[in-house]
């Protein structure tokens, strides 16, 4: 989880094992912990909230892409990297998969500059996943990236573990939880081959 944000936590209330005829327990966490989405209220007030996150931008085909010897993703590495034309869905796997392996949050992850942003806005790409918990530069004071694509009605999914996906086309199911006004959702991702 990025630092700051609130853990998560199972307290069973009923279990089997001490006498209760069902299991039931409780979960609290943060908003975006683990892969999440980021609907536009996140950053901008009054904006979409998730429950208002049209469906069809996060079910459908899907491209993932492998920029994987970038420190940011800019514009000019977004054009080098050769993305099909025709993709509506676009998936970042970069260096920040490895990160997947360390127990502690590590701040120097690969981020998505303005530039980068705004080339995606233009692309007409209406959802991008990036491999680790922000598309934003950590600890940035100025959340451009974030504010470029949620106001431009960009679906932002972040914390995807691409580990083990090869690039190239999929179909995506991208599926957060129906929170009422919620300003982000923990979310299911499923890459389904050969679409």
């Amino acid at each position: 989880m990025y630092p700051g944000d609130p853990g998560f936590k199972r307290v069973p209330l009923a279990q089997i094992s001490k006498g209760s005829p069902f299991n039931l327990s409780l979960l609290s966490l943060g908003t975006h912990t683990g892969t999440h989405v980021d609907p536009p209220v996140h950053f901008i007030p009054g904006a979409a909230a998730v429950d208002a996150l049209p469906l069809e931008a996060m079910v459908g085909p899907a491209y993932v892409v492998e920029i994987m010897d970038a420190d940011f993703i800019s514009a000019e590495g977004l054009e080098a990297a050769d993305i099909p034309e025709d993709v509506e869905r676009l998936l970042l796997k970069t260096k920040n998969s490895a990160l997947w392996n360390q127990k502690e949050f590590v701040k120097d992850f690969v981020y998505i500059t303005e530039s980068g942003a705004r080339w995606l806005v233009e692309r007409g790409i209406k959802f991008v996943g990036i491999d680790y918990l922000s598309v934003e530069k950590y600890d940035s004071q100025h959340p451009l990236a974030h504010t470029t694509l949620l106001g431009a009605g960009t679906v932002v999914a972040e914390g995807l573990d691409l580990r083990d996906v090869p690039p190239g086309r999929y179909f995506l199911v991208f599926l957060p939880i129906k929170v009422k006004d919620g300003d982000g959702a923990p979310a299911r991702a499923i890459l389904i081959e050969g679409q």
